[in-house]
């Protein structure tokens, strides 16, 4: 059903917890599921020098959370501003169509969160 890489960053989160002022933080939540997403990022000098998420919902929302936060770091805001969840899926090797709501959702966080960079 979910794709070995979903599988792998459901099992083996990276960039798990949380990150300490003066990151910036979101949280996010669907309310059709009850999936929440919370994501932090630690900006210097226009890049993502440290992201972390927590997550509570399918293993897909964990998985995504999990390789946007591994892929945020080290990216400049534009880059982050880039991201779109069809992409975020691919890097996941795809997601069954009845979970493509956790992409959108930490896409939604990620939106939010460079928006107020």
């Amino acid at each position: 059903m979910y794709s070995e890489k979903v599988l792998d960053h459901f099992r083996n989160p990276r960039c798990a917890g949380e990150l300490g002022a003066p990151a910036r933080t979101v949280r996010v939540e669907n309310p059709g599921c009850g999936d929440v997403l919370q994501l932090s990022v630690r900006l210097e000098n226009g890049f993502i020098r440290e992201a972390r998420f927590k997550a509570q919902g399918c293993p897909p929302t964990i998985a995504c959370g999990s390789a946007l936060a591994e892929w945020l770091q080290g990216r400049t805001c534009e880059e982050a501003r880039s991201m779109e969840a069809q992409a975020l899926e691919q890097m996941l090797g795809g997601l069954p169509p009845a979970s493509r709501h956790a992409a959108a959702l930490a896409v939604e966080a990620l939106r939010k969160l460079i928006s107020c960079a």
